[in-house]
């Protein structure tokens, strides 16, 4: 079981930003930015493009709201969207406040926020996430 399948099962707490009945969104703890989220579907399989086709399209769908909710809140030319999945075995896609191409290099030094700093990500996130 992935830490994410664990996340989904309410095992593991996570700072959601949004979930529907197929994916879950939340605060990536070790984030590259302020304001990095990840979208997860809730089934697990490892790679994205093993994701059945209709999950793979409603991801993007379900992950919109999310991006425009990470563009009000965070000074940024755009939300940047990634897919690696090397570190956790379960296939999600990386949402990130972008105002160059460096902010989505994976290789670099992750932050190491405080519980109170991901809250208020979260928070700031939240006031600015609509579904219409």
């Amino acid at each position: 079981m992935s830490v994410f399948t664990k996340i989904i099962n309410g095992d593991i707490p996570a700072y959601k930003i949004a979930e529907s009945e197929k994916f879950i969104a939340f605060l990536d703890i070790e984030p590259l930015v302020t304001g990095h989220v990840l979208v997860v579907p809730k089934i697990e399989i490892n790679k994205i493009f093993d994701v059945p086709d209709n999950y793979l399209a409603e991801m993007l769908v379900f992950a919109k709201p999310v991006a425009h909710a990470i563009e009000k809140a965070f000074e940024c030319k755009r939300c940047g969207i990634s897919v690696i999945g090397l570190e956790v075995p379960h296939a999600h896609m990386h949402l990130i406040p972008i105002n160059s191409p460096n902010d989505l290099n994976f290789t670099r030094a992750k932050l190491s926020p405080t519980p109170e700093a991901l809250k208020a990500t979260q928070d700031k996130i939240l006031e600015n996430l609509s579904f219409t």
